[in-house]
């Protein structure tokens, strides 16, 4: 979809004011006063009918809107909604609200087509390093990854219901059209792949929530958090569990969150690093990103730890070692080159041990076992050997690798090693009695709900 920046009318001086209850100041006992929000800029009349409306039917929304910076820039509905007629997801149901005989901007004169879903191509217009950084990332191409690796896409194991409901919601769905409505197995979703009409992957406000798109916000644990939570990658877990969590927990009344992009300065604006600072943010000579993908040197999500460029799914355009130095210069603005140093090999030695003590065993074991047909390789998660495999890398080998990378060692240990341990002995133990006994697995031939759909998105995979 291509939308079309507002034109601001020469000489049109606009005043709107909004009448809002606020609870500063008495008269006459417990009486608020009405708070007058004022807002005086030059814009054209379809903009101030679009304000004028919503702030009638969606007080919240527009509430957001007018505490945002996008307002206090005069970025209004249009600059980020209008769209062109011939655009596919044109909104129809909303061009009724130019038939309306109870509101004074319900007219004909106000019409214009505008689109619900707003792209990171179209945030592109006012953002495009950002859009640039952001489309290139792992969060902007995560429906290409889980369908090139995901067995639960591939073998159809749950189905497509569960997927809009559960996996999309974070991933990102491909916004279909049906009878000229987004269709609701795709609409609503912000999911940090989602992949729009337009042909632009994700979007913005997974991290920047709309209608205030607030860089503070974004800024905070809590919105990484949203995602990076749980049995299989528990980030916000591990780092409220470690120093910098909870130094944030103690200080983070005291950071300064609305500092302006580009001047977010550690030991000045906060005490300790939240997953932006490390991930995206700017920090001494490291400039700021929003390509999540740099700045590692393991892909610790991965079955196999292997450097980012060699992640087959989707391979980093970089090297491993220039990432690292990246990250490790943003640890250097708080920490000493010894404690940096010292945290890396660490790390180093957590990956080794994962991969060929507990991975590359335990995968060398699953293969023979399909060698002997002793397990049935047609599909995944059926046979309970499969499961063991599966939640040995996906869940506590995860756990004890990102514990080692976010310093949380309970991570690392009772909910990752530990658990690694036991999972890996029950696997092994039943493994060796299937080829002891040359027995087949049972198979859960009433496997509920396995009724995904394994043909694979065109859209979501390269041209």
């Amino acid at each position: 979809m291509k939308k079309i920046l507002t034109l601001v009318s020469s000489g049109m001086a606009v005043m709107l004011i909004w009448g809002g209850m606020a609870l500063g100041g008495q008269q006459g006992g417990n009486i608020p006063k009405v708070k007058q929000f004022r807002i005086e800029r030059s814009m054209p009349k379809e903009a101030v009918g679009c304000i004028s409306c919503h702030k009638q039917e969606h007080p919240g929304l527009f509430a957001d809107w007018a505490n945002s910076r996008h307002a206090s820039a005069n970025i209004t509905c249009l600059d980020c909604h209008q769209a062109e007629a011939s655009d596919p997801d044109v909104s129809e149901d909303h061009y009724k609200q130019y038939q309306r005989s109870d509101h004074e901007f319900g007219k004909r004169e106000y019409k214009i087509p505008v689109s619900a879903i707003v792209s990171p191509k179209d945030c592109s217009r006012c953002h495009p390093d950002e859009a640039l950084q952001y489309a290139r990332s792992k969060h902007a191409n995560t429906l290409e990854i889980i369908w090139k690796i995901d067995p639960w896409l591939n073998h159809g194991m749950n189905s497509d219901f569960e997927r809009s409901s559960g996996c999309f919601t974070c991933h990102g769905t491909i916004i279909k059209i049906k009878d000229k409505k987004l269709t609701a197995d795709t609409w609503p979703n912000v999911g940090v792949g989602r992949i729009n009409m337009d042909g632009s992957k994700g979007s913005c406000s997974s991290c920047h929530t709309r209608h205030r798109f607030s860089i503070m916000e974004a800024r905070k644990p809590e919105a990484c958090g949203q995602c990076h939570l749980g049995p299989d990658h528990p980030q916000i877990e591990i780092y409220m569990e470690s120093k910098h969590g909870d130094i944030y927990t103690a200080f983070n009344d005291t950071y300064n969150w609305e500092a302006a992009p580009g001047t977010w300065t550690p030991g000045t604006d906060y005490r300790a690093p939240t997953c932006a600072v490390c991930h995206i943010s700017g920090a001494g000579e490291v400039m700021t990103s929003h390509d999540v993908t740099e700045r590692l040197s393991w892909e610790i999500q991965a079955p196999l730890t292997v450097r980012p460029e060699d992640f087959k799914p989707f391979p980093a355009k970089t090297n491993w070692q220039v990432e690292r130095d990246k990250m490790k210069a943003v640890c250097q603005q708080c920490h000493g080159n010894v404690w940096v140093d010292n945290h890396y090999i660490k790390l180093d030695k957590v990956v080794a041990e994962y991969n060929d003590i507990y991975f590359k065993p335990a995968k060398e074991m699953l293969d023979r076992l399909y060698a002997r047909k002793l397990l049935d390789k047609t599909r995944f998660f059926d046979e309970e050997l499969e499961v063991e495999y599966y939640e040995l890398w996906h869940h506590e080998g995860r756990r004890a690798r990102m514990g080692a990378a976010m310093m949380a060692p309970d991570y690392t240990w009772w909910h990752g090693f530990y658990e690694t341990k036991k999972r890996y002995n029950s696997f092994m133990k039943e493994a060796r009695e299937l080829l002891k006994h040359n027995k087949k697995a049972y198979k859960a031939t009433d496997f509920p709900n396995a009724t995904g759909n394994t043909q694979k998105p065109p859209e979501a995979l390269p041209k």
